[in-house]
């Protein structure tokens, strides 16, 4: 027993020691477009990847395959674009109007063939009368 106390003693010398040591370490001064890259990077990423799902949609793809091109060349394409491709089709998928837009189509059409049932240019609505 006594000698299992001793090594242990030494164990623990030897690691307190170890601990004490001054480590390494390395600075470097980084620049502004150094540190503005690194975040920029992981968007540019994001934004490919949400193109890539743009593309693999199921009405995109039958638009695209309606088309003549093939889903899987459309996703290559995009991945071999350049960083500023990407930012720049991501912000035309970010402006292309959603499916709440067609409601607000649709209301136009019903109003203007609303009007001219009631001028008497069409006769669409059989609850209007036109004014002629």
């Amino acid at each position: 027993m006594n000698a299992f106390k001793r090594l242990t003693a030494s164990m623990l010398v030897v690691c307190v020691t170890g601990l004490s040591l001054p480590l390494q370490a390395s600075a470097a001064i980084v620049s502004t477009q150094e540190a503005a890259a690194a975040p920029a990077a992981s968007a540019v990423s994001g934004e490919r990847d949400r193109v890539i799902s743009f593309l693999s949609r199921d009405e995109v793809r039958k638009s695209i395959e309606a088309q003549g091109v093939d889903p899987q060349d459309a996703i290559k394409r995009v991945q071999a674009m350049s960083d500023e491709e990407v930012q720049q089709l991501a912000g035309r998928i970010d402006q292309l109007p959603a499916g709440g837009n067609i409601i607000g189509v649709l209301f136009t059409v019903f109003i203007v063939l609303l009007v001219t049932d009631i001028l008497g240019l069409t006769k669409v609505f059989p609850f209007t009368r036109s004014i002629r």
